[in-house]
């Protein structure tokens, strides 16, 4: 999730902590300053409306959004193929292109995760735990909506679609602030989601769409404190970064995906690869897909030729260091900065280990905290591997790619958070919830201290 939200020809090279601020024009910045506000009121207002529908009102409406969606694919399609145009002049690479792109397939797909998402159960509501006191008091905490999220991302609209599915399903509204190389195709999903919810005389204002041309508009929504109570930004390190740092709104940073698979020593090498080769290939343009490669001495000269062989075919670049490069023929030289690059394109770093602990420190020192796979028959390696790497996902001889809500049975995902707090991994749901204490007496008063 790599790039930045102002324009396409700079999306992919944002700088750590950048600035998501300073319009030229003082006049035309505060106007952007009060339309941005002004839509965050108008979306704390329908928040408090959207927290009050039954599941009913909130799954017939995901329901008719999906239909609506597949009805109006072409209005999608032609405006996607306009963002493209733009995309293919300003030389856009290709992985971004690819997420940027919306097939009348794709768009059936974050149909069906609409769908999805009504079918899975509302958490508003949820008791989360209870009881009585001693006093009579009854207890609950409850699961209550979090109110106005915020959404920062990069040129992927499907984002656009699973954030608003998400976020009323949760009784939340949302401000979505995407990149201006999907400006066109943000503008007709959000539309056909608005119509839905007038037709429904549902509040329209849960879903809204922010600028996209003036990074500035960044700047107003993650300062919108009392307005917005979360932003979730979504993009390569240098969008997470400055917004983390300039936000005075709650955030959570998701997506950075620097994600590794280690071969043991014990590994099935027939299975590593066709999991090393879905790992990387199967959409390397995401944060799931495995970044890095590292294999056990003993394994190497047995494995390294025969993945390297299969990579190739697939037409990824290997960066190998020493060790691995004299079993890789056309690979090229891995520099210390390949260990700690989010590619997002076909290459693969690769890296001969003398054993599980130098695997598990080399993680330690390049991940991202995102998903590291472990391929071993070997149970207390793979006890090991799961105890030692931290991450928000760590998977036992399978595909980095399972690392995905609808994957997980979330039905979609808003974005995957690497970090600790709130939420941790996939976030669906429960994730875009807060909770409630609802305490219930009878008269009761508490004696003076």
């Amino acid at each position: 999730m790599d790039e930045a939200v102002e324009n396409p020809d700079t999306e992919g090279r944002h700088t750590p902590g950048a600035a998501v601020d300073s319009p030229a024009d003082p006049l035309a910045g505060e106007a952007l300053r009060i339309e941005v506000l002004d839509a965050a009121r108008r979306a704390r207002s329908a928040a408090a409306d959207t927290a009050l529908l039954t599941r009913g009102e909130k799954d017939s409406a995901l329901v008719a959004m999906a239909e609506a969606l597949l009805e109006r694919t072409p209005e999608i399609v032609e405006a996607n193929e306009a963002d493209r145009a733009i995309a293919h002049k300003a030389d856009m690479a290709a992985n971004l292109v690819d997420r940027l792109t919306l097939t009348p397939e794709r768009i059936a797909a974050v149909a069906e995760g609409l769908r999805a998402i009504a079918e899975l159960p509302d958490p508003i509501g949820e008791v989360v735990r209870g009881g009585a006191l001693a006093n009579g008091l009854e207890l609950r905490q409850l699961r209550v909506p979090l109110g106005v999220l915020g959404m920062v991302y990069e040129g992927r609209p499907n984002v656009t679609v699973d954030a608003a599915g998400l976020s009323l399903k949760s009784g939340n509204a949302v401000l979505l602030r995407g990149s201006s190389s999907a400006e066109r195709s943000n503008t007709a999903l959000v539309g056909i989601l608005r119509d839905v919810l007038a037709a429904r005389e549902l509040p329209v204002d849960a879903v809204q769409l922010l600028p996209c041309h003036d990074r500035a508009s960044v700047r107003h929504l993650i300062t919108a404190r009392g307005l917005v109570d979360l932003v979730i930004p979504r993009g390569g390190a240098g969008l997470i970064n400055a917004v983390v740092e300039q936000a005075t709104v709650p955030t959570v940073e998701t997506g950075v995906g620097n994600c590794h698979v280690y071969v043991d020593e014990s590994a099935d090498l027939d299975r590593a690869v066709r999991i090393v080769l879905n790992s990387k290939t199967r959409r390397p343009s995401v944060c799931n897909a495995a970044e890095t490669l590292l294999v056990h001495r003993s394994v190497a000269e047995t494995f390294l030729p025969r993945m390297g062989s299969e990579l190739r075919a697939a037409e990824v670049l290997l960066h190998a260091d020493a060790t691995a490069a004299a079993l890789l023929p056309e690979s090229v030289p891995a520099t210390e900065a390949d260990w700690d690059t989010e590619y997002l394109s076909m290459d693969l770093a690769v890296k001969v280990v003398d054993s599980l602990e130098d695997a598990i420190d080399h993680i330690g020192r390049h991940g991202s905290g995102h998903t590291e796979a472990v391929l071993t028959t070997d149970l207390r390696v793979a006890k090991r591997f799961v105890a030692r790497v931290d991450a928000a996902a760590v998977v036992v001889n399978a595909s980095t790619g399972f690392t995905d809500g609808a994957e997980l049975g979330m039905g979609a995902e808003i974005g995957i958070s690497t970090q600790k707090l709130h939420a941790r991994g996939p976030m669906g749901l429960p994730e875009l919830t807060s909770t409630k204490w609802v305490i219930w007496g009878e008269g009761q008063v508490r004696p003076r201290s």
